[in-house]
C-alpha cells in the first residue's frame, strides 16, 4: 500500500479564488508556484490528488463538461514543469443538497483513500479553508493550512476560537512553502513558515 501521497483542495491552494467559482477554462488561473510546487512533490516520487467541492455543477453555473476542460487546462500547463495529478475527486453538490461528498464531510477523501488504495493516517491534507481541515481530519488524514485563498482568514479563525481543534495544525505561506517543508522532513515542526505569501 503506497501512502507516499498528498491531497490537495483546488480553489485557493492551486489556483487564486474566485467570487462565485472559477466557471470557465479562461478564469482557471494558477497561484504563483503552486504548479513548480506539485512538479516538486512528483519528483520526490508523491502521487498528488485533488478533492474540491464544486457546487456551481449542482447551481447551475457550468457543467460537468466545462469542469473537465478547466482540469484540462491544470493538466496541460502541470506537464511542461514535469508534474502530474494522479486523480481529481469533485463534489457537485449543493451545500442544501446534504450529500455525504461535500467538504466539511469525509466522502470525497474516503472515496479517494478507496479508490487510490491507501491509509489516509499518514497523508497529508492541503486545503485554505476550515472545511477543507474538518473533512480530512474527519477521513483520519493530516489536515494541513495554507494561507493563500481564504487561509489568512481561516488561521485567524482556528487561532481565535477556542473550540478549534486545529489551533496547532501545520500552516505555511503557500503550496511552495509546504512542499519545500515536506520534502525538508519539517513540515509538521513548520508554524506558518517564511515564505512569501502570494495570492
Amino acid at each position: 500500500m503506497n501512502n507516499r501521497l498528498v491531497i490537495l483542495d483546488r480553489d485557493g491552494v492551486i489556483n487564486r479564488l474566485r467570487p462565485r467559482g472559477v466557471a470557465d477554462p479562461a478564469e482557471w488561473q494558477a497561484l504563483p508556484g503552486s504548479l513548480d510546487a506539485i512538479a516538486q512533490l512528483c519528483r520526490a516520487d508523491y502521487r498528488v490528488a485533488v478533492v474540491t467541492n464544486q457546487s456551481g455543477i449542482g447551481a447551475g453555473r457550468y457543467s460537468i463538461n466545462t469542469l473537465n476542460r478547466i482540469h484540462r487546462k491544470m493538466l496541460d500547463e502541470l506537464q511542461p514543469r514535469g508534474g502530474a495529478i494522479s486523480a481529481v475527486f469533485f463534489c457537485p453538490h449543493t451545500a442544501e443538497a446534504g450529500c455525504a461528498c461535500r467538504k466539511p464531510k469525509p466522502g470525497l477523501f474516503l472515496e479517494l483513500a478507496e479508490r487510490l488504495r491507501c491509509n489516509l493516517r499518514e497523508v497529508y491534507a492541503v486545503g485554505d479553508s476550515l472545511r477543507d481541515l474538518q473533512a480530512a481530519a474527519r477521513a483520519g488524514a493530516r489536515p494541513v493550512l495554507v494561507k493563500t485563498g481564504n487561509g489568512k482568514k481561516t488561521a485567524t479563525q482556528i487561532r481565535t476560537d477556542p473550540a478549534a481543534q486545529f489551533a496547532n495544525v501545520p500552516t505555511h505561506q503557500n503550496l511552495a512553502a509546504f512542499a519545500n517543508a515536506l520534502l525538508s522532513g519539517d513540515n509538521d515542526n513548520n508554524r506558518d513558515g517564511g515564505a512569501r505569501d502570494e495570492r
